[in-house]
């Protein structure tokens, strides 16, 4: 029982992790149409900045705050230099360019911040307490309800405000959206800085348990496309879903299978969506008129 309580809470964790990060993606793909495979590196980014001003005696709350505004700057430069200079936007064009972003991201961090793994203390000084038997770091509390806190905050923020719901507009109808003076510019380069913003506050929360350097955001990154994917591409309940889902998955493969499969789970899960679920469990399928 102990040992199912353990790898519930792991899984909850990176789960988290794992959904916060398929909802960066998902905020693009409602925006554009594209794959932000920038997204991953984006996590990196703010682990990396908080730690490096963390080591620089800088508190912790500051490095925090620093790090997403450092990344929201990088997602709004992104969207503004690089996306914004397409002459006819794609969505498979700019796509491509998020992998260039992502490449350049990564050489740039690894340029400036260094190579070597870096690591922040937990965000509570008490040690880990016991749940039926079960060891759970306090830091995962954190991650779960920041998680949580961030999917709630998304969900308002897109359905109740008026910002919002104009980038929605945007997003569906972008002629529509213009003819009632809705910049559909404007609502990109905005989903590029959420995007950014969600992914840095993934990045700084998880590094108190697991590190990160600069190679840190390309595995992350695949794994929380599978999971929009699996929970359905533009859903943003879906991202929290399919998160959760993947993260149990790997935390139950591994530990009752073996650690070798965790990585692989991710890989088969990709599989099962593309031929059984293309939509995702809670993505919709587009009907086209002709």
């Amino acid at each position: 029982m102990s040992d199912t309580v353990q790898l519930l809470f792991a899984g909850l964790s990176t789960g988290s992790i794992y959904a916060m990060v398929a909802l960066g993606f998902n905020i693009i793909f409602k925006s554009t149409g594209a794959l932000n495979f920038a997204q991953g590196e984006w996590v990196m980014l703010g682990g990396m900045v908080a730690a490096t001003l963390y080591t620089a005696k800088i508190p912790l709350p500051i490095a925090f705050v620093v790090a997403v505004i450092v990344a929201m700057i990088v997602g709004a430069l992104s969207e503004r230099l690089i996306v914004r200079k397409l002459q006819k936007p794609t969505p498979m064009s700019i796509t491509i360019l998020t992998i260039a972003i992502a490449i350049c991201t990564k050489s740039f961090v690894m340029l400036t911040l260094g190579k070597s793994p870096a690591g922040l203390p937990s965000f509570s000084e008490s040690g880990p307490i016991s749940v039926a038997g079960a060891v759970l770091e306090t830091q995962s509390l954190w991650i779960i309800g920041v998680a949580a806190l961030v999917m709630a905050g998304a969900g308002y923020f897109f359905n109740q405000t008026v910002l919002g719901k104009a980038m929605r507009a945007a997003a569906a109808q972008p002629e529509a959206a213009a003819l009632v003076g809705i910049s559909p510019r404007l609502t990109m380069s905005l989903s590029f800085i959420l995007a950014a913003a969600v992914g840095a506050i993934a990045g700084v929360i998880v590094t108190p348990l697991t590190l990160t350097s600069f190679d840190h955001g390309t595995i992350l990154g695949f794994k929380a496309f599978c999971a929009a994917m699996l929970g359905g591409l533009g859903s943003l309940p879906g991202a929290m879903v399919g998160g959760i889902f993947l993260g149990l998955a790997e935390s139950f493969a591994g530990g009752m299978l073996s650690s070798h499969f965790k990585d692989a789970v991710a890989f088969v899960v990709l599989l099962l969506v593309l031929v059984k679920w293309p939509n995702g469990l809670l993505g919709r399928g587009q009907v086209e008129k002709v």
